[in-house]
């Protein structure tokens, strides 16, 4: 405990993640990656066509929709809702990484893909993005419909997903929308969490093992949560720690089946785990993609890892629920 201590006291987790603390708490952050524009009109006739659509003008958040190009008039796209990750404080639905992969969803699956661009912590702690979740959630229910775009799209299978602290908003999102569904017109068929974001006050023993990892060294870890959780709370918040229960966790068991993944060079892949241990143990259909290789969010730097992520994807969307 006491070389843990001395570890976080010598390491400079700001400066890891490029961000500066302001005076009034907001945060100053890097430009790390370009902004990609929507692409409502493709030159090429084999590309992904998106567009931007304004979700919550009080709030500043807005969507990414993206199609497939030339869907076929036979057959219907599921609807992929999608979070993005990198610690609920940086980067955009626009962010070129996470455009990228968005435009892999949808040409891959193929699917419709609503990308959400939901506030960030610390400006907007939690549970802000999980209501903003909500907000696109919402709209795909009840307004997607004066959407053309959205003629081919079954809205009876739609699907959650997110990457790393996008999958704890995924998760958390459907733990809420159980009351929100229409079935059979409206249905949340499945959950894909991909390397999700969970934590607790007492240590894991991948977050022991990987204290000093390069993507997600232990300090770094404390100070995401602590810029992401309601302030005064501790990383024991149902936010956090799915493990506490509490006012909406207790819902766990009505979750639909779910598609988790991680690697074993992740800090948090003992948090997934334990998370499939406790949704199978309260009857949700599991079904765990764990690689004993690979580090937290490998697929965007690793074009074999990503292709395998969107099979794995594509297989669970496709295959029926029991």
């Amino acid at each position: 405990m006491e070389d843990e201590i001395k570890r976080k006291e010598d390491y400079d987790a700001y400066a890891k993640l490029k961000i500066v603390r302001n005076p009034d708490g907001s945060l100053t952050r890097p430009e790390t990656y370009p902004l990609s524009p929507p692409n409502p009109s493709p030159s090429s006739p084999g590309s992904v066509l998106s567009k931007d659509v304004t979700l919550n003008p009080a709030h500043k958040t807005w969507i990414r929709i993206y199609r497939p190009p030339n869907p076929n008039p036979t057959r219907t796209l599921p609807v992929i809702i999608n979070f993005h990750g990198s610690g609920f404080i940086l980067l955009s639905a626009a962010t070129e990484p996470i455009h990228k992969g968005c435009e892999d969803l949808a040409l891959q699956i193929p699917a419709l893909v609503v990308s959400v661009d939901y506030r960030l912590a610390p400006e907007h702690r939690l549970p802000a993005a999980y209501d903003d979740a909500i907000d696109a959630i919402r709209w795909v229910r009840d307004e997607s419909d004066n959407d053309p775009w959205f003629g081919s799209a079954d809205l009876s299978r739609c699907f959650l997903m997110g990457n790393s602290a996008g999958g704890n908003i995924a998760y958390h999102a459907a733990l809420r929308v159980v009351d929100l569904q229409a079935p059979p017109r409206f249905k949340i068929d499945g959950l894909i969490l991909n390397e999700p974001a969970f934590g607790g006050v007492e240590r894991s023993g991948s977050e022991l093992r990987l204290a000093e990892d390069r993507v997600l060294p232990l300090p770094v870890l404390d100070l995401l949560w602590q810029l992401a959780l309601p302030e005064g709370s501790d990383r024991d918040h149902e936010f956090s720690n799915p493990m506490v229960g509490g006012s909406v966790g207790d819902r766990a068991g009505q979750l639909p089946r779910c598609l988790v993944t991680g690697h074993g060079q992740d800090p948090l892949i003992d948090r997934q785990r334990e998370l499939v241990r406790m949704l199978e143990g309260r009857g949700v259909h599991v079904v765990c993609r764990f690689d004993e290789d690979g580090y937290h969010g490998i697929e965007f730097f690793d074009q074999e890892k990503g292709q395998e992520l969107l099979m794995d994807v594509k297989d669970f969307i496709s295959a029926s629920p029991e």
